[in-house]
C-alpha cells in the first residue's frame, strides 16, 4: 500500500514543501527499509529511530515486508532528523493503521527519540510560513516548538508530544488541541544592561553613539586600555529603539533557522547585540559550511554586531564584512547553489591605537616602534574603514570625572529621542524596503539630503581638504541627516554637516 505525507525542508531561511511517499510490500524472510530522495546521513538514521518508536509506542511495525520510502521532489537535499514522524506515519497509514485520509491538508515534522517522545527541531517558523502559503494550513509539530509555529497568523497548529499521541487523535479516540498563540507582542522589559548615566566623562563619545543609534551607522571607537570602549558598547542596546512587529519576525525567522530561539521566548522582540571573540572564523563571521548556516552577521541583523579589538580579528575575515556593510546581504555560494541571508546591521567597532595601548596618550608612554604601530594598523584596510561612518576617539578619563556625584544623561532619555529621530525615517521612507537612514541609496539621499548653499561650500571644502570619497561624500550627507532628525529639523543645517564632518576624521592617521 502507498501512502503520502506533506512535510517541509528548510533551504537557507526559506522552507521547501517535500512529500513522503511510503511504500509497503511483502517481501522474503527479514524486513528491508530503503531511503531514496537525497536524504543526509541524520535522515537515513531515521529508520532505525522510526523503527524503535513505532514499536516502543505500543503500535505495529511491518515485519517480512520491503517498505521503500521517497523524499520527494528527490533533486532537492533532505537534512535533519525532523522528517522522523512523518516517516513513521507514512508506515502506519501504509499499512493500515492509520486512514488513508487522515492527514489530507495537513503538514507534519519532528524528531522522534526511541520511546516515540516528540523532540524539537529547528526552522519551525519559516516551515509554518511556507504551510500557510500553500494548501496545508495545519501543522503537526513538537510541542515544544508549538508556540513559534503559532506566530503565523491562519494557521491550526497541533503540538504533538508522543507518536502515541499522535495516533489516538488521528484514530478519533483522544482529540489534540490546536496550539492558541500567547504570545503579545510589545515593548519588552530591557535586560540588564549599562545605563549611559553611570558611565562618567567621554561626553563626544556618548554622543556619537547616539547619532549612531537613531541612524543604525556604523562606528569606530579608538582610545587607551581602560578608558570605557567596551563599556559604551555594551550600554547601546539601552538606547536602541524597539523592534517593530515585522523586524520582530525577521529576526525570529533567522534566529529559527540557527536553532538559538531563547526558551521560553518564541518570538524575539529585543535587537539582537553580538559580540564575537577575535578567533571566530570566516564560516563563523558571514555565515557557511556544508549546510550553509545564518552567520554572526546574519544573526545581528536589525541590531547590533561589536567587534571588540578590531585588528586582532583576522583580516581576511574582516574583509568579508565589506560587501554585506553595503548590500545589507550576504550571499554564500556552494556547488548545490547560492543561499541570501539578510545582514542589516549596525557595526560597531573598538581597538587600542598601538598595540601597547598607550599612543598619543599624554600620562603614560607609548612603547611602540613606528614600524610595529604601522603595521598594527594596517590590519584594517582602507575600504573597510571607508565604510565606517563614525571614527571617534576615546580619551582617559580623569579623576574628577569619575569621582564626580552627579549622573549623565539616562539610557530612557536618550532612548527616546532616538526613537522620535527613527520614526521621522519611518515616515521618510515609508512606502520602500528602507527603515532608517543608513540604508539609503543615491536616490533618497538626493532627494531627502539637499544641502543649502553655505552647506555645500562647507562640503566642497572637506571633500578637498579631507580627501573624502565619493562613499564618505554620501556617509556624510547620511550621518548628517539623521544628526537634523534628532533635533527635528526638516532640513540639513551648517552645523548639522560640520558635526557629521568631524565624525569622519581619520583618527587613526598618525
Amino acid at each position: 500500500m502507498l501512502a503520502k505525507i506533506n512535510s517541509a525542508a528548510v533551504v537557507g531561511l526559506e522552507a521547501m514543501p517535500v512529500q513522503v511517499e511510503v511504500d509497503v510490500r511483502r517481501a522474503g524472510q527479514g524486513g528491508i527499509m530503503t531511503l531514496v530522495g537525497l536524504p543526509d546521513t541524520a535522515v537515513r538514521e531515521s529508520c532505525e529511530r522510526v523503527r524503535a518508536a513505532i514499536r516502543n509506542s505500543g503500535l505495529n511495525f511491518p515485519g517480512e515486508t520491503r517498505i521503500t520510502i521517497n523524499l520527494a521532489p528527490a533533486d532537492l537535499r533532505k537534512e535533519g532528523p525532523a522528517y522522523d514522524l512523518p516517516i513513521a506515519v507514512g508506515i502506519l497509514t501504509a499499512t493500515g493503521q492509520l486512514a488513508p485520509d487522515a492527514l489530507d491538508g495537513a503538514l507534519v515534522m519532528g524528531e522522534l527519540s526511541l520511546d516515540g517522545a516528540v523532540r524539537h527541531m529547528r526552522g519551525v517558523l519559516p516551515v509554518a510560513d511556507m504551510a500557510r502559503r500553500s494548501e496545508t494550513p495545519t501543522l503537526y509539530v513538537p510541542a515544544g516548538d508549538a508556540p513559534e509555529a503559532a506566530l503565523i497568523p491562519d494557521t491550526q497548529v497541533y503540538p504533538v508530544a508522543t507518536l502515541a499521541e499522535l495516533v489516538a487523535h488521528l484514530r478519533g479516540f483522544a482529540a489534540l488541541s490546536p496550539y492558541t498563540a500567547e504570545a503579545r507582542f510589545g515593548n519588552q522589559p530591557l535586560p540588564p544592561v549599562v545605563d549611559f548615566a553611570e558611565i562618567k566623562g567621554q561626553e563626544h563619545a556618548k554622543r556619537a553613539l547616539e547619532v549612531a543609534a537613531a541612524g543604525s551607522h556604523n562606528l569606530l571607537t579608538v582610545g587607551p586600555p581602560g578608558a570605557g570602549k567596551t563599556l559604551m558598547a555594551r550600554a547601546v542596546p539601552g538606547i536602541l529603539p524597539y523592534l517593530s512587529l515585522e523586524e520582530a519576525l525577521e529576526v525570529t525567522r533567522i534566529y529559527s533557522v540557527a536553532d538559538q530561539i531563547p526558551a521560553g521566548a518564541p518570538l524575539i522582540q529585543l535587537r539582537p547585540f553580538r559580540a564575537p571573540h577575535h578567533t571566530i572564523s570566516h564560516a563563523g563571521l558571514v555565515g557557511g559550511g556544508h549546510w550553509p548556516r545564518p552567520g554572526e552577521i546574519s544573526l545581528a541583523h536589525r541590531g547590533v554586531l561589536f567587534l571588540d579589538e578590531l585588528p586582532e580579528f583576522d583580516r581576511r575575515v574582516l574583509e568579508v564584512l565589506r560587501q554585506p556593510m553595503e548590500d545589507k546581504v550576504v550571499t554564500i555560494s556552494r556547488a548545490q547553489g547560492s543561499l541570501t541571508f539578510p545582514a542589516s546591521f549596525m557595526l560597531l567597532a573598538s581597538m587600542n591605537p598601538c598595540p601597547c595601548g598607550y599612543y598619543g596618550d599624554p600620562e603614560r608612554p607609548c612603547t611602540c616602534a613606528t614600524g610595529m604601530i604601522q603595521r598594527y594598523r594596517q590590519r584594517i584596510s582602507g575600504p573597510l574603514l571607508d565604510r565606517i561612518d563614525l571614527h571617534i576617539e576615546t580619551p582617559r578619563v580623569a579623576y574628577d570625572k569619575l569621582t564626580q556625584a552627579t549622573q549623565a544623561e539616562s539610557s530612557a532619555s536618550i532612548r527616546a529621542r532616538v526613537e522620535a529621530a527613527r520614526e521621522r525615517q519611518r515616515v521618510r521612507l515609508a512606502g520602500s524596503h528602507m527603515v532608517c537612514n543608513a540604508d539609503m541609496g543615491p536616490g533618497e539621499i538626493r532627494q531627502f539630503c539637499a544641502l543649502r548653499d553655505e552647506g555645500q561650500a562647507l562640503l566642497r571644502a572637506a571633500m578637498r581638504q579631507m580627501h573624502l570619497s565619493a562613499r564618505a561624500y554620501h556617509r556624510v550627507l547620511k550621518v548628517s541627516r539623521t544628526i537634523a532628525d534628532l533635533e527635528g529639523t526638516e532640513t540639513i543645517q551648517t552645523h548639522h554637516l560640520a558635526e557629521a564632518l568631524q565624525y569622519r576624521a581619520r583618527v587613526l592617521d598618525m
